[in-house]
């Protein structure tokens, strides 16, 4: 794909997010870093690079979920999809508490956080400052 195509296309696809990453909400205004395009089902699992297999992602979660499409919560457990964007909606996955802690409302909620580590210190912080000026979830 040409770098003019790449830049229509990542424009696209954070107009369809909103300016936030979908996995995470945060705004992209308030990161410091460059978002990216990430492929939901990676193409190394037979995904494509077509838009309705690409979600907005702040490099965090970007980085934290890699090629993986699933994890397990607990040892000896199930393997358990993790949250796409294309699919399902985030509220039926998710909630912040008033501390900023994100919690799963599902199993898919439950894995998505711990393998994004959506809690991480930092992570929460973030998202408490958001609520506090209003702008989250």
């Amino acid at each position: 794909m040409n770098e003019r195509k790449r830049r229509y296309l990542k424009k696209r696809i954070a107009i369809r997010a909103d300016g936030r990453c979908e996995y995470f909400r945060v705004l992209e205004y308030l990161s410091l870093y460059e978002f990216h395009l990430e492929h939901i089902i990676s193409k190394k699992h037979g995904g494509s690079s077509l838009p309705e297999n690409l979600a907005y992602a702040c490099s965090w979660c970007n980085w934290k979920k890699g090629p993986n499409i699933a994890t397990v919560l607990y040892p000896e457990g199930e393997l358990i999809r993790l949250f796409n964007p294309r699919a399902q909606n985030w509220f039926d996955h998710f909630e912040a508490d008033s501390s900023g802690l994100l919690i799963g409302k599902s199993p898919i909620g439950q894995a998505t956080i711990k393998l994004l580590a959506l809690n991480d210190q930092e992570r929460i912080k973030e998202r408490l400052e958001m609520i506090i000026s209003g702008c989250y979830p």
